[in-house]
């Protein structure tokens, strides 16, 4: 196995655009960065503007332009780094961190992938639907959001040619009134998945999780934690596994094999 080349880079805004109820899609410049990342992993962004907030923002991408060396993200606004990081303009110098952790395996076998994404965990599970159909492996995929004005990834989807596409909303202002796993359910009881690949709300992912080993599915998951150094040594990122170990999400994961995870 290579050994992952993580180190500091120098990433400038190319855009930093509004596109929803506190969605923004951000895209960098980095040529090293966009070369060397794989779908799944994640950069730790330093957002200038605080001298008491040490904590940087990890996100994963939704895809790269690797021949002009851009990195397309989108992240919701949750907290003060990511306001800060939403008030940011065009040619605005960043330190990044990347590229980090385990990214998505692919799938042993070659039929069909289920991709399930809920809340802003919609980029790397679109990362992951653009690997599997440049292998040829055929793609559903399931966005969730709270309400329409909170779901993203729907152009990219259509951009990656996703075999089908499933919407959900809390309050069905788009797509199907409910959750993603109800969606799921229904998909798993008429069509057969060789895998199933998911990143979201924990309880959401638990839930993917379930079904997914009911039947008897491979499930892998993007788990979503605070990663504060992004390579190992802070230990506040820890996943605890069925197993008993505690492993570092920035490092073992951010992708895991959902049924090592102790939901």
């Amino acid at each position: 196995m290579a050994v992952k080349d993580t180190k500091l880079h120098t990433a400038y805004i190319v855009s930093n655009t509004r596109v929803g109820d506190g969605i923004y899609e951000l895209v960098l410049v980095c040529d090293e960065l966009a070369r060397t990342m794989l779908p799944g992993e994640f950069i730790n962004i330093h957002v200038p503007g605080s001298q008491t907030e040490l904590l940087s923002i990890p996100l994963s991408f939704s895809h790269i332009d690797v021949e002009a060396g851009l990195i397309y993200l989108a992240y919701a606004v949750v907290g003060s780094g990511t306001k800060r990081l939403s008030a940011l303009c065009a040619k605005t110098a960043l330190r990044v961190l990347g590229p980090c952790g385990h990214g998505w395996d692919m799938p042993l076998s070659k039929e069909k992938a289920l991709l399930v994404s809920g809340g802003i965990g919609a980029p790397p599970v679109l990362a992951a639907a653009a690997l599997f159909k440049s292998q040829g492996i055929a793609v559903d995929v399931i966005i969730g959001a709270q309400t329409a004005d909170k779901l993203w990834g729907v152009k990219r989807a259509h951009a990656i040619g996703v075999d089908r596409l499933f919407l959900t909303t809390d309050d069905g202002t788009l797509g199907e009134k409910g959750f993603t796993t109800d969606v799921m359910q229904k998909l798993l009881a008429e069509t057969s998945y060789g895998c199933v690949c998911t990143c979201g709300p924990a309880p959401m992912m638990k839930r993917v999780a379930a079904l997914a080993k009911a039947a008897h599915i491979p499930c892998q998951a993007s788990l979503e934690r605070m990663m504060t150094c992004g390579f190992g040594a802070c230990a506040t990122c820890t996943v605890q596994m069925v197993d008993g170990s505690n492993k570092g999400c920035c490092m073992v994961g951010p992708v895991f094999n959902a049924e090592e995870v102790a939901w």
